[in-house]
């Protein structure tokens, strides 16, 4: 998403060594979007020209690739059978046979249409080929065994961080523990808050939405740097970076107990940030528990969505 922000994209010399440093740092799978930039260039039309330069990549790549915004501006979908299979023919179209879409499906829920249509739609275009796989994004466990009564569900995404903590409590994780379904973990940073680098709105880069969620405002910033502020003694202590210590917190949970795998997806543009991201801390039973105290002490303050973005998200 990062690569292609309208306003703020950054061109493929710089783009390409990311994206190579990261299948070489073990970061294979990419999660790319059709509404992720613009309509002439979005993420898929970077990995168009990125497969196209690097072929043999392709196949080391699980591309798994989020659709059906019918229109950004008043976040409203359209995942009905047609919109969905017109959607994949377009991502397919502008791939243009330089990589298989692995998993595909929509961005959000869309209200006017049943789950259980589009996956049947998603059902019958694994079947025809066009699509290795089928996933959700932002879906409470109610809609995920729905779906999965139609059709495997092979990848379930939601935010999940040391500040975004839901499916832990919702019963989202639980019951794709119990469906056999892997998790994508999106924003794992909290769009960067868990970096330890933002102090203040005016951190957030121009061009990221995320300047206008309530986490990130002032009447609540404060209360959240107090669990960025711990976190950051944790890493300290573990001679660690912050971020390095939230993502391992991630990877140490996934599969863990009662957990599902969990594959973290943390958004970087300089091959610094794609190494950092990919070291991993081991973290015992005691680090796990101090960190469970961190949250438990200091919960997060805001909601994770601004309200109009909120209706789309089913917790």
């Amino acid at each position: 998403m990062r690569f292609t922000l309208p306003g703020d994209a950054i061109p493929d010399e710089a783009a390409f060594p990311v994206l190579k440093a990261a299948l070489d740092s073990g970061a294979n799978v990419w999660n790319a979007a059709d509404f992720y930039g613009t309509p002439e260039n979005n993420s898929l039309h970077l990995l168009q020209r990125y497969f196209s330069q690097y072929p043999s990549d392709a196949e080391r790549v699980v591309l798994s690739v989020k659709s059906g915004v019918a229109d950004m501006r008043t976040f409203s979908m359209d995942s009905s059978p047609a919109a969905i299979r017109q959607s994949v023919d377009r991502a397919n179209a502008i791939l243009a046979g330089t990589k298989r879409i692995d998993l595909f499906g929509p961005g959000r829920v869309d209200p006017h249409v049943p789950i259980e249509e589009t996956v049947a739609a998603l059902k019958e275009l694994v079947e025809e080929g066009k699509i290795g796989g089928i996933q959700l994004s932002e879906v409470h466990s109610n809609t995920i065994i729905r779906a999965h009564a139609v059709a495997k569900v092979d990848m379930v995404e939601a935010e999940i961080s040391l500040w975004a903590t839901d499916v832990f409590e919702n019963g989202v994780a639980k019951t794709c523990a119990e469906l056999g379904i892997v998790m994508e973990a999106h924003t794992p940073l909290g769009a960067g808050m868990l970096t330890g680098r933002i102090r203040s709105p005016e951190d957030i880069p121009p061009h990221d939405y995320h300047r206008r969620f309530p986490r990130f405002q002032p009447e609540n910033l404060p209360t959240n740097l107090q669990l960025v502020e711990k976190v950051k003694e944790v890493a300290k202590v573990k001679e660690c970076t912050p971020a390095q210590l939230a993502l391992s917190w991630l990877r140490t949970r996934s599969g863990a107990g009662e957990w599902p795998t969990i594959i973290p997806l943390p958004g970087a543009r300089a091959v610094e940030r794609v190494r950092e991201n990919n070291t991993h801390v081991p973290l015992s039973q005691g680090d796990m528990g101090q960190l469970d105290d961190i949250l438990r002490r200091f919960p997060v303050a805001g909601d994770r969505y601004p309200a109009a973005a909120a209706k789309l998200t089913e917790y």
